[in-house]
């Protein structure tokens, strides 16, 4: 069984629920950081309490989900070890994970419905790293941007 994370501001609540009970569905450990209702919430907060448990190797992937994808994909990437994608359909949920190690997936609620963040979600969940050689050197590439100090 894997653990999975999920978390969604105001706009994102109802989708992350419906997913949420898929994940369960499913036999997965959810591991839910809110927000619990659809009063407001910043997705910046959201996205610093769904990477924690990937950052402490808790979990391996997240689901992030706002309004469009955007702001919550803008903030989670701003951690370090944090590689997340907007992902609106199944091509670039599983090549975002095969190619590039994508840890984080965001999706906009109001772009996806239930039926195609389920697709997409399970895409995500079941793709693995290839490890090809260009590959790991793009990745090792990021993590050199993620440490310098500018």
């Amino acid at each position: 069984m894997k653990k999975i994370v999920i978390g969604g501001d105001h706009r994102g609540y109802h989708l992350k629920e419906s997913m949420k009970e898929l994940l369960l569905s499913k036999n997965y450990d959810v591991i839910d950081v809110g927000t619990f209702s659809t009063d407001m919430v910043d997705y910046p907060d959201t996205a610093s309490d769904l990477v924690k448990p990937i950052l402490s190797g808790e979990c391996e992937k997240g689901i992030l989900i706002c309004g469009s994808g955007v702001g919550a994909c803008v903030a989670a990437n701003k951690f370090k070890g944090i590689r997340a994608g907007i992902c609106h359909d199944v091509f670039s949920a599983h090549q975002g994970v095969e190619d590039d190690d994508m840890n984080v997936l965001c999706l906009g609620s109001g772009v996806v419905g239930n039926s195609l963040a389920a697709d997409i979600i399970d895409t995500f969940l079941n793709a693995s790293f290839l490890g090809k050689e260009r590959y790991v050197r793009r990745l090792e590439k990021i993590k050199k941007i993620e440490n310098q100090n500018l």
